[in-house]
């Protein structure tokens, strides 16, 4: 890595950082974490804390992400917070990196993390006009380098990245293998499209015995594991790209076992059983997001992170909203008229975010109790 202190701007060991969207706006900041060049979707995430699960989480892959709060990394990270086994985000946005973290849980600083994973980080940019860029625009593809620091040069390379559109990223997020956990309690098969650890934390505190499936499992070896009940996790990428896993829901479908789905979870149940889907001009990320459940009448605020969504006008007359967001009235949730099935777009697990859906995985377990009686 080559420092360069001569800038007017830098101190001495602070590394020139460049971040270049593909319509041509390019800012310049300071490099954190790791050095080298990185491409990918760049969107933006409202949550003040939790920067170290947004990292984690598979849903990020493919993209990287701008925190709107203006300071970062001031209480470091830790090996619980972790979401997954590594950061998935391809890089990190942000306007001021805390120089000191302090909290009785920290065992490493913001910086450190990154560079440990090989994930590069510019740092004293202008988020706010990022993010008002990204919004009028919409999500765009980025690069960002401590090595390619000339601006047209970047923006070229942004420009011929992969498109987040009409991509199928569950491959880079999925378990290798199958896995058990929990040992006693209703049997419940998880797909795993990039699932976040504090989903099976919920799934384990409400006594289920999970078997955690590849992504690309064929329904017949799920099937054969003699599931009480299915669960679809989040992931990454466009729903409608997924043309493997769709082929197989409607046959995991057939034998009529209760079925959650989350996130792409969602998506996928919903295309699988006629509806379509569209990508959103620049996405739903963070911990504040209104939705109101049409079931009880309640608002509650959640967790978020998607880029795609369900297109209610679609929603065949078998399936039933019973979720919106009161933001844009995009479609959150949905239950089957027969089946015992329901899903929602958001994070009702959290981490980070309030905890206002985390009845739903009561709900669940409720649902494979009363099927099974």
């Amino acid at each position: 890595m080559n420092i360069d202190s001569s800038r007017p701007g830098l101190s001495p060991g602070q590394v020139s950082c460049l971040l270049a969207l593909e319509d041509g706006l390019t800012f310049a900041g300071v490099g954190f974490g790791a050095g080298g060049t990185t491409s990918g979707e760049l969107v933006f995430n409202t949550s003040m804390t939790g920067y170290q699960e947004i990292l984690t989480d598979p849903s990020y892959a493919g993209q990287v992400v701008t925190m709107t709060c203006p300071e970062m990394g001031n209480y470091g990270g830790n090996d619980l917070d972790m979401e997954s086994g590594k950061i998935f985000a391809r890089g990190m946005v942000v306007r001021h990196l805390s120089r000191r973290y302090s909290s009785w849980r920290a065992g490493f600083s913001l910086s450190h993390f990154l560079s440990q994973q090989g994930v590069i980080g510019i740092a004293e940019v202008d988020t706010r006009a990022v993010t008002r860029h990204i919004r009028d625009r919409g999500a765009m593809r980025c690069a960002i380098s401590t090595e390619i620091l000339d601006r047209q040069e970047l923006v070229a390379l942004a420009a011929s990245s992969k498109e987040m559109a009409g991509a199928d990223l569950t491959a880079e997020v999925t378990t290798g293998t199958p896995y058990k956990l929990g040992d006693s309690g209703h049997r419940v098969a998880v797909i795993d499209f990039g699932v976040k650890q504090n989903i099976l934390n919920n799934l384990l505190k409400h006594g289920f015995q999970l078997t955690v499936f590849p992504a690309g499992t064929c329904a017949e070896e799920i099937m054969a594991s003699e599931p009480e009940a299915l669960f679809l996790s989040n992931g990454p990428g466009d729903p409608a790209a997924c043309t493997k896993i769709l082929s197989e829901i409607p046959k995991l479908l057939a034998p009529g076992l209760p079925v959650f789905g989350i996130c792409l979870g969602h998506q996928l149940l919903a295309i699988a059983l006629g509806a379509k889907t569209y990508k959103l001009k620049f996405g739903h990320r963070g911990g504040n997001q209104p939705v109101r459940d049409l079931t009880s009448g309640k608002v509650e605020i959640t967790c978020q992170n998607h880029g795609f969504a369900v297109e209610q006008a679609t929603l065949p007359d078998l399936l039933e909203l019973t979720h919106v967001n009161l933001n844009d009235g995009s479609v959150e949730g949905f239950k089957h008229k027969q089946l015992p099935l329901f899903c929602v777009q958001y994070h009702p697990e959290a981490s980070p975010g309030p905890r206002d859906s985390s009845y739903l995985f009561k709900r669940f377990a409720d649902l494979v109790e009363t099927s099974k009686k």
